[in-house]
C-alpha cells in the first residue's frame, strides 16, 4: 500500500474516526480516447472516493482522488489497468493537501 501524509479524520454519522488521504495521479499509455476518464469517474463513485479526472495536451490522464487509504490503495490499483481499450504504460502519485472535494467529476 502507497504511504499517504497530510492525512486528516472526518467524524463519520456512527462516530467512528476515518482517515482521508489526497494523492495526485498521472497515468501515461494509450489512455485517451478510450473510455478512461468516464470509466475512472465510475469506479471512484462506486468506491465513494472524491475528486476529478481529465485529459491532458501531452496525452495523459490527470488525476485527483481524495478517500481512506483503502479506498485510495483499490483505485490506484485499477488505474494501474484502466478500462479495457487502455494501454497502461506507466502511474505516477504523489500526494497533496486535502481540497475537500464533494464528488467525483470529469473536468
Amino acid at each position: 500500500m502507497i504511504k499517504l501524509i497530510r492525512p486528516i479524520t472526518k467524524l463519520m454519522p456512527e462516530g467512528a474516526k476515518v482517515m482521508i488521504n489526497h494523492i495526485d495521479i498521472r497515468v501515461t499509455g494509450r489512455v485517451q480516447g478510450v473510455y478512461f476518464r468516464a470509466s475512472a469517474r465510475d469506479i471512484a463513485v462506486s468506491m465513494g472516493i472524491k475528486g476529478f479526472v481529465k485529459n491532458e495536451a501531452d496525452g495523459s490522464v490527470y488525476l485527483e482522488a481524495e478517500g481512506n487509504p483503502e479506498q485510495l490503495d483499490r483505485f490506484l490499483r485499477w488505474c494501474k489497468e484502466g478500462p479495457s481499450l487502455a494501454l497502461v504504460k506507466d502511474v505516477k502519485v504523489s500526494t497533496s493537501p486535502i481540497q475537500h472535494f464533494k464528488d467525483f467529476v470529469i473536468r
